[in-house]
């Protein structure tokens, strides 16, 4: 039977203003898709579209008049009796210029698949018998802002910590680092920094020597991206292990990754599903830096507890080892209430609690 379509726009709103080297953030546009069979819409998947503006590859698409098309597209398809057969009709559906749609079509459809119960993968996470440890996320402002963060996190019991920087003076940032390191030494607890491509290369060699006083287990994207001979040098003379984020975004295809990460050659990449393609896209990042030796780890990018909850359980597909970026859900006044919490330093899946969507209105 042929599959429908229909989404609805959930306007994000910050529960403080959200700092990045970029500019700060206030409010998030996010879509949710919905899919069924035709002969049975009682069933249906949900999967998210989310964006973020200037960063993800296709922010500044018209997705009502692609959510069209992608009616148009569905009502010829039916659902596919695998995974890999999901994958493979996202494919064909959703250009690879459209990684936020691949995204929410991956999730809606895998949800469908398993029967419309927010089970995107059949693993120990959605079946609430395993957590995913998580990095606590320091988020740009005044230095006591940032520092009122830290001391929230740590109090938590968060053991690795992330902080944005790159907005504020740069000796501010590092003595919050120096403030952090006198009371955690490294053997105590992970610190990693986001600069988001706020150094300029002329001096981000400097800068990361001071940043190595530290010991930091990684910078996320010292310098901005699309400058690969730059890149590769930061990344064979930094003293703090280098990790690609936006980086990877818009390189498609398999033989551009390989290349990416063997011109460069990073200690790590940091996977967003929602912005590099989903979750095919995803694992075949890993598969490539697996090969090569290289690191990474998976985080949500700003997206509503839909996608959230998604990226958690593909996630939970992996062996990994650390710290995941997996803790964004937290950020909204407005999210859409789910079964996902944090329970010290970890998200887990508490099947006891609902989902709740509210009054959205699905077109």
């Amino acid at each position: 039977m042929p599959l429908a379509l229909k989404f609805a726009k959930h306007i994000l709103k910050f529960k403080f203003d959200a700092g990045t080297s970029r500019g700060v953030l206030k409010t998030k546009e996010a879509w949710i898709l919905k899919v069924c069979r035709k002969d049975d819409p009682k069933i249906f998947g949900l999967g998210e579209v989310s964006t973020i503006e200037r960063l993800s590859f296709d922010y500044s698409v018209d997705f009502e008049a692609e959510f069209e098309d992608l009616k148009k597209s569905l009502s010829q398809e039916e659902l596919p009796s695998s995974k890999e057969g999901i994958f493979k009709l996202v494919s064909r559906v959703v250009s690879e210029f459209r990684p936020a749609i691949r995204f929410g079509l991956e999730t809606a459809l895998l949800d469908l698949f398993h029967g419309g119960n927010f089970k995107i993968f059949d693993n120990s996470f959605y079946n609430s018998e395993k957590g995913i440890p998580i990095n606590g996320l320091i988020w740009m402002g005044e230095k006591d802002f940032m520092k009122k963060q830290i001391d929230e996190k740590l109090k938590l019991g968060f053991k690795c910590i992330k902080l944005k920087i790159g907005a504020i003076d740069f000796d501010a940032e590092c003595e919050l680092l120096k403030y952090i390191r006198a009371q955690y030494p490294a053997d105590q607890l992970i610190l990693r920094v986001d600069a988001n491509g706020a150094f300029i290369t002329q001096d981000v060699l400097k800068k990361l020597d001071q940043l190595a006083a530290f010991e930091l287990h990684s910078i996320e994207q010292p310098i901005m991206p699309k400058q690969p001979e730059a890149m590769q040098l930061v990344c064979e003379k930094s003293k703090v292990p280098i990790a690609l984020d936006e980086e990877l975004i818009g390189v498609f295809g398999k033989r551009e990754k390989t290349e990416l990460l063997r011109d460069i050659k990073p200690d790590y990449i940091i996977l967003k599903p929602s912005l590099l393609g989903g979750f095919a896209a995803t694992a075949e990042w890993i598969e490539i830096a697996e090969s090569q030796n290289i690191g990474w780890w998976i985080t949500s990018a700003l997206e509503s507890n839909v996608g959230l909850n998604a990226i958690c359980q593909f996630t939970n597909e992996y062996d990994y080892v650390g710290h995941q970026g997996l803790g964004t859900g937290q950020l909204f006044e407005n999210n859409i209430h789910s079964p996902l919490a944090i329970q010290g330093e970890e998200i887990v899946f508490n099947q006891t609690l609902s989902w709740d969507f509210g009054d959205l209105k699905f077109n």
